[in-house]
């Protein structure tokens, strides 16, 4: 699986003004990144709105991808919730033939202990498919700790890597520190990349890297190459719009890049809203300088 390494993007899902998945746009953005420097895709993660999504229109958004990637890079397919057996189930009853891994968010509102979080992973893992675990607290309401993924990773092998989120770093590091060969860890903060990097992780999966793919690549590879210097002139170009982006929840603020990009339109579902003009005005401005 070392092939799940770099910059991965969590792709978001375009929209028409109708609120209808826009598949056009969906297209374009699938070759910007192909062509522009992404290693690999996740498909259906939080950053796509997944949680507005039908089950039709979950279908129709894999196939879609699958078709215009035409296995030209790795796929990733997120599929995770609260109810530990039907996540289960989930995973076992679909066609994962196109996919390297399942990415598969901590369980949310459920708040269970670190033993929970143990037990409901050791039940995926059952399934003997690849699963990446995701640790995002700010969504979850619960963190995974060190300890608990160190725990995971030495007794199951198919949980190969961690997507991890935690608003600490010193837990990423913690990770890295005392996780078992053939365990990795890829960023889930995108302004933690090349710190985590550089400490040993695996890159990103990141949400600004789809609009700037050829950027945040670059410098994830040159933190692999140990070009320290190099590495942060991207960091520090890119970290005030990083920070921009999440102002007012994602992905209002990456589909304000995008639609300004005009790779798509600057549509969301609700609950979520577009960006306000304020902080729109003040993205646009920050893409000037870039």
């Amino acid at each position: 699986m070392s092939n799940l390494k770099g910059l991965g993007v969590a792709l978001v899902t375009p929209f028409n003004e109708d609120l209808s998945v826009d598949f056009d746009s969906l297209t374009k953005l699938v070759e910007f990144n192909i062509t522009n420097g992404t290693n690999y895709l996740v498909v259906l993660g939080t950053t796509a709105e997944a949680a507005t999504l039908s089950t039709e229109e979950k279908n129709e958004v894999v196939q879609h991808i699958i078709k215009i990637n035409n296995k030209r890079l790795p796929l990733v397919l997120g599929i995770g919730g609260n109810n530990t057996m039907e996540v289960k189930k989930q995973i076992e009853e679909t066609d994962l033939s196109d996919f390297e891994a399942i990415l598969s968010v901590s369980p949310y509102y459920n708040r269970p202990n670190q033993e929970g979080l143990y037990q409901h992973y050791k039940v995926l893992a059952a399934t003997g498919k690849k699963i990446i675990i995701y640790n995002v607290p700010s969504r979850t309401g619960q963190n995974i700790e060190a300890s608990t993924t160190v725990r995971l990773a030495k007794e199951f092998p198919n949980l190969f890597l961690i997507k991890e989120a935690a608003p600490n770093i010193n837990q990423y590091f913690d990770i890295l520190r005392q996780k078992p060969e053939g365990f990795n860890l890829v960023s889930g903060d995108d302004e933690f990349t090349l710190p985590v990097t550089l400490a040993g992780g695996n890159g990103v999966i990141s949400v600004i890297g789809q609009a700037y793919p050829k950027e945040f690549s670059t410098m994830v590879q040159l933190a692999f190459e140990g070009k320290v210097k190099e590495a942060y002139e991207i960091h520090n170009k890119l970290v005030e719009i990083t920070r921009l982006i999440f102002a007012e929840g994602n992905p209002a603020g990456i589909k304000t890049i995008l639609a300004e990009m005009g790779i798509l339109k600057n549509v969301v579902r609700l609950p979520l809203v577009v960006a306000t003009d304020g902080l729109q005005e003040k993205i646009k401005a920050e893409m000037a300088k870039i």
